[in-house]
């Protein structure tokens, strides 16, 4: 595998556009049906939170966090997670993922990170199945593939309810 000067920063005002054809090109116009996807159109994700990678002036993968209420907890909701198709196994997503939730952890008043997605990709980062019934998302979702991370240890067992957006 080559190395790739890769550099993961945080995501500007001026990312936005790159950001959209990024998804486009990863994901199609069946990103909007998505449940997640309904969570993102009712709160902005966190500029500080969100990360892109870049090799050289090529945005080549992006990460969002935005705010939820899930059941009575601050919880953060992870996504998309995109890398360009050009770009896929070369730890793109792995090093977008470090670099969020590390900032995630640094910020006392969220208590769960959730996501739809492969278990296998995300239970390297720490995310586990949510218990099926405890959270409800606005839509349907494979409960396989409902995944959270404890930001704050007994957060994901404490809590239970609907998965909504949350201004922040």
């Amino acid at each position: 595998m080559t190395q790739l000067p890769l550099v993961i920063r945080a995501e500007q005002p001026g990312d936005c556009d790159a950001i959209e054809r990024l998804h486009e090109r990863a994901f199609g116009p069946g990103r909007f049906a998505r449940t997640a996807e309904r969570l993102r159109e009712g709160a902005p994700h966190i500029p500080e939170l969100s990360f892109t990678a870049l090799v050289g002036t090529l945005l080549v993968g992006s990460v969002r966090l935005t705010p939820v209420e899930a059941g009575v907890a601050s919880a953060l909701m992870l996504g998309p997670l995109t890398v360009d198709p050009a770009f896929e196994k070369r730890g793109i997503g792995s090093a977008l993922m470090t670099r969020a939730l590390a900032a995630a952890r640094e910020r006392p008043e969220h208590a769960l990170v959730l996501l739809v997605g492969d278990e296998p990709f995300y239970s390297r980062f720490g995310f586990h199945p949510v218990p099926e019934g405890q959270l409800v998302m606005p839509g349907p979702v494979d409960p396989a593939r409902f995944l959270a991370l404890e930001l704050k240890e007994g957060a994901l067992a404490a809590t239970r309810g609907a998965v909504l957006p949350r201004r922040y």
